[in-house]
């Protein structure tokens, strides 16, 4: 969590710093960037239909007008096209509409993950107080922002629920959005979250989008939710507590505590390093391999 906010600061001096040179040489820049991007997206597979992922334990059914990029090709794209650091294949795929240019500043997707942390009992969903649940998650943000001033990096501020939760009992989805301001940025970030509950552990579908597309992801997060399914035997409703590990956490936890802490943030990076992707172009290369040093983080 520190090194993902550590690099969110560092990036944004990079980002202000480079947004001053000259216009005619990012122009040059962003046209190698878009013959380079256009290469490597060509050369993918995306897919469509019934499409079993590598968890073992899901089902994705891509309609016509989306496309499933496999865990190879998605992390074509976060590291070869959005200049993100491997992750080290945890990806399972993504998600991304059938007309989509990812090396677009106007494109969106969807990176899909597992987290096998057991079975999150739904019990108290309804008593949740999202509106109590937004202050302590405001409090908790703004206490660390005295910290990153002082050393010398952005503040970061939770504006608001984009999209309040909302969990779905029949289907045992949860999604919910937030907005974003990272200091002086004058374009807020949008974070989008979907979570499928299944007998053994949790789905995690997280959009990689811009705060003004909020209104066209609005119109999409029906048909995305309705992708995933968990296979017969590990659905959420084949949960045996006889045998079955049940999680330590619960429905609140899945938006203020240990999933959204470890992976809420990780997304808004994504959406920052897409949003500046001449960064790839200025050498952000190597300083993701000074940060990381070429090891696991």
């Amino acid at each position: 969590m520190k090194t993902i906010n550590l690099l969110f600061a560092l990036l944004i001096s990079f980002t202000t710093s480079i947004m001053a040179n000259d216009d005619t040489t990012l122009s040059d820049q962003e046209a190698q960037y878009i013959a380079q991007s256009k290469k490597v997206w060509e050369s993918l597979h995306p897919k469509q239909g019934k499409i079993k992922l590598p968890n073992g334990v899901t089902t994705l059914n891509v309609p016509e007008d989306f496309i499933y990029l496999d865990a190879d090709d998605a992390e074509t794209v976060l590291v070869k096209i959005w200049n993100n650091p491997p992750n080290g294949a945890r990806t399972l795929g993504m998600l991304f509409p059938k007309d989509a240019k990812p090396y677009s500043d106007d494109t969106w997707g969807v990176t899909i993950e597992y987290e096998e942390d057991g079975y999150v009992s739904d019990e108290n969903a309804n008593e949740i107080d999202y509106d109590d649940m937004l202050v302590d998650m405001q409090e908790d943000t703004e206490s660390m922002n005295e910290m990153r001033v002082e050393q010398g990096y952005e503040p970061i501020h939770l504006v608001g629920w984009a999209s309040a939760p909302y969990y779905d009992q029949a289907t045992h989805k949860l999604h919910w959005a937030q907005e974003l301001k990272f200091g002086d940025q004058e374009m807020n970030t949008l974070n989008y979250n979907i979570r499928v509950l299944g007998r053994k552990g949790v789905l995690v579908l997280n959009f990689i989008a811009g705060m003004n597309q909020l209104g066209l992801i609005n119109e999409k997060i029906d048909t995305v939710l309705n992708m995933s399914e968990f296979d017969t035997g590990s659905k959420y409703t084949d949960f045996d507590p006889d045998m079955d590990k049940v999680a330590a956490y619960g429905i609140g936890a899945l938006i203020a505590g240990k999933v959204a802490a470890k992976l809420g943030l990780l997304a808004t990076l994504l959406i920052f390093l897409k949003k500046f992707w001449i960064l790839a172009l200025l050498g952000v290369g190597g300083f993701f391999k000074r940060i990381f040093g070429g090891k696991e983080s």
